[in-house]
């Protein structure tokens, strides 16, 4: 007995399973929440997904899976996706790859994001894709993305929270406070910059963060309501018995009614939605429900603690295919409806699973669960009563045509009587097909700028895949018209044979050999290690994300943290004889590489060399980078070796500062005498010379003593920036001080002539 039972259930259960899997595949449910346009400035244009059009792009337009946006020169936007927010810089291509609960995938094909995540669930998915490489943030926090407008580098920054960088065969961590410059797509050509200031773009992107932290309405409301943050500014809060917390509008016209300022628009997969024209008008449009107090309108919105589920317009439709009204040239077909109150139903056009019917009702108001499974169960609701039917001016009709072509509500509405409304059915579907420009809404004759076509076609890295791009209106168009405003589901799009290809973004979806590691502080190899350092330390950042400091740390090319170091030289003995021949006078280019020069201008600046610009070692902290034509500090020239002696190796021997050898001399002196030299220039030289008397004694330069105290063979490394001539330097002197400097040096011109000469001649005397 217990064997047939055993198999009935299982054969039940299998049953179960395969009906449940297909329901669910011919009722996918839509995505819980969309992307919103929530600002503009400048010169934004928007193409839906799957269409070649573009349009003037419209605050509150929701964003779906397919979307692209174009922010023009001097232009900006912003996305809202809930618990985050993506800023888009001028010149900026942005298209969504994929958009649903639990992903948020971007495509930035040239331009600059400033992105906020605010919360960030452990098996969510936030991704930018790049030319160059795959962006996934893990954490909440700051970040900005930068591509260059030829497309071939990319760079990343991380202001507080944590990323992970995808390439071919490599991925990264990016840690807090760390930015990087990467070129290609292997990850194998990259820069490191420390943090900077912020920029004018930053900083704009920290004014809209703070009107969410300090949003009087976030105590109202679910902080993953999109558009909360808009409610401060055009209205106030109270408390009303029954309802519960009420937000009223303060601003508005007397006979202004929900759903009146806006136009409908077709966005798949929800069909027919409302696009509030007012900035606050996201939020009350897709969440919540309308009450009438007294003689004011007022939103009450559904629990704090539910997470709200996104709706095209929480509206009830009144009139079929027969419903007229009449206008100036007679009766027309037309189309009616009023907001939804508070725990009234709330049914969708298009196909959904009981689980979805459920949450996007009790989400958004608060309904018994009795009511909502009696409405879902039920085929014709015709026995229910809508509150606001009967409030005086709640009821909006406009003309067929006017509704299909998106055009403003607030200008063709059309007035219907009462006794109209009253004899009219409430539907919940508005049976009228779409045309091409419900799809791109109320701008679609609107000229408008679009990205390069180079920009359009460029392919992308991506670690996930993004789904298939969406289908052409043109494709869907006939089914739309015979489905009387209905959506079609995903089985029936899926059947489409499209006449021609939709455009769809070029994605290359890349692997990683292993983890995520931290990129590493030194090349990976000896090879490496030796290769040649780059030319400067100094990136090419942009203007507007310059960091103040960097340092250049490439696989393949000796690290930035790192000196490049030459052939080794033997340590110098412990004490150094004087040489019997004393090295022919420096010449006016010796004598110029050894005196300090004074700090250029700006516009002659030198750039440090790769080698002077890395720090001591590896643990040291990176150098205080240069701003672009900033003075730079060169490197003094190492002096002459002194001629080596007989029977010993020729190396080259440190130059004594403290002690000058004995004067002898070689080689014969030049015919012209150059001119004797100031304090300073002597202090700089310590060329060698007889040892004077202590009071005599010049003071060697810091570049002369930082020389004689490097080992041979050593690089030189750049000295401080000396102070600048109004502080120190003979042109910093007042005029006796001068004067007693070229008397001085008079003087010393005389002794050293004078110690040349008896040199000479104790050399000659020598066998």
């Amino acid at each position: 007995m217990n064997r047939p039972s055993l198999r009935q259930l299982v054969a039940f259960l299998l049953f179960a399973l395969f009906g449940f899997a297909l329901s669910g595949w011919a009722q996918a449910d839509p995505p819980s929440r969309v992307a919103r346009l929530s600002y503009i400035s400048g010169s934004i244009s928007f193409s839906p997904g799957g269409e070649n059009d573009w349009v003037r792009a419209i605050v509150n337009r929701p964003l779906i899976t397919g979307d692209r946006l174009w922010a023009d020169a001097a232009a900006r936007a912003e996305l809202q996706l809930g618990g985050a927010a993506v800023r888009l810089g001028a010149n900026t291509s942005v298209s969504l790859l994929n958009l649903d609960d639990r992903v948020a995938q971007l495509q930035l094909a040239q331009g600059t994001l400033n992105i906020r995540v605010r919360a960030l669930d452990h098996d969510h998915i936030f991704e930018v894709d790049t030319p160059n490489l795959a962006y996934v943030i893990r954490r909440p926090g700051n970040y900005r993305v930068h591509v260059d407008s030829d497309g071939t580098s990319t760079l990343v920054t991380v202001r507080f929270g944590q990323a992970e960088v995808f390439g071919e065969g490599r991925a990264f961590v990016i840690d807090e406070g760390s930015s990087y410059r990467f070129y290609g797509r292997d990850l194998r050509d990259y820069e490191t910059f420390a943090l900077g200031p912020t920029d004018e773009f930053d900083r704009w992107a920290a004014d809209r963060d703070r009107r969410w932290e300090r949003s009087v309405s976030a105590r109202y409301v679910s902080r993953d309501l999109i558009g909360y943050e808009d409610l401060d500014e055009f209205g106030s809060w109270r408390y009303v018995e029954g309802y519960g917390n009420v937000w009223m509008p303060t601003r508005g016209a007397a006979d202004w009614a929900p759903y009146r300022d806006g136009h409908w628009a077709w966005v798949e997969p929800w069909g027919w939605t409302w696009i509030d024209d007012a900035p606050w008008g996201f939020a009350p449009s897709h969440y919540g429900r309308w009450a009438r107090f007294g003689s004011s309108w007022g939103w009450v919105p559904g629990p704090v603690a539910a997470r709200p589920v996104y709706a095209p317009a929480l509206v009830a439709f009144v009139g079929g295919s027969n419903f007229k009204v009449s206008i100036s040239v007679g009766n027309v077909g037309a189309i009616a409806w009023f907001p939804l109150g508070p725990r009234e139903v709330y049914r969708p056009s298009y196909a959904v699973s009981r689980e979805y019917f459920t949450s996007v009702n009790t989400s958004n108001t608060s309904v018994s669960s009795t009511n909502i499974t009696n409405v879902y169960s039920a085929t014709n609701v015709t026995n229910v009563t809508y509150v606001n039917q009967q409030v005086p001016g709640a009821v909006i009709a406009v003309p067929t045509t006017a509704f299909t072509e998106s055009k403003p509500v607030a200008k063709e509405a059309v007035r219907v009587s009462k006794e109209t409304v009253a004899s009219t059915p409430v539907v919940a579907i508005a049976p009228i097909a779409p045309a091409h420009a419900s799809v791109l809404g109320a701008a679609a004759t609107a000229p408008s700028s679009k990205p390069p076509e180079a920009v359009i076609t460029r392919a992308v890295v991506a670690k996930a895949a993004p789904p298939p791009a969406p289908v052409s209106f043109a494709a869907k168009q006939t089914a739309l018209a015979a489905n009387a405003g209905k959506p079609l589901d995903t089985a029936a799009v899926a059947a489409l044979k499209p006449a021609a290809p939709a455009p769809a973004p070029a994605v290359k979806v890349v692997t990683a050999a292993a983890p995520p590691v931290a990129l590493p502080a030194k090349p990976a190899s000896a090879a490496a290690a030796s290769a040649p350092a780059p030319a400067t330390a100094t990136a090419q950042v942009p203007a507007a994300s310059k960091p103040a400091e960097t340092v250049t740390a490439r696989p393949g090319a000796a690290s930035a943290a790192r000196p490049v170091e030459t052939a080794k030289a033997p340590p110098p003995p412990a004490s150094v004889a004087a040489p019997r021949n004393v090295p022919r006078p420096p010449s006016a280019d010796e004598r110029a590489a050894r005196a300090p020069a004074p700090a250029p201008s700006p516009p002659e600046a030198t750039k440090p060399s790769a080698q002077a610009a890395a720090p001591a070692s590896p643990a040291a902290s990176p150098p205080a980078r240069a701003t672009a034509r900033a003075p730079a500090a060169v490197a003094p020239a190492p002096a002459p070796a002194p001629t080596a002696q007989t029977g010993t190796p020729s190396e080259s021997k440190p130059v004594e500062t403290a002690k000058a050898p004995s004067p002898t001399a070689s080689a014969p002196a030049p015919r012209n005498v150059p001119r004797p030299p100031s304090a300073d220039e002597r202090a700089a030289r310590a060329a060698p010379a007889a040892a004077p008397s202590p009071a005599e004694a010049p003071r060697p330069s810091p570049q002369a003593a930082a020389m004689a105290a490097s080992p041979p063979g050593a690089v030189a490394k750049p000295p401080p920036q000396a102070a600048t001539p109004e502080s120190r330097g003979p042109r910093g002197r007042p005029e006796a001080a001068r004067a007693s400097d070229k008397r001085e040096a008079a003087s010393d011109a005389k002794k050293g002539e004078e110690q040349r000469k008896r040199g000479e001649e104790e050399a000659g005397r020598r066998p």
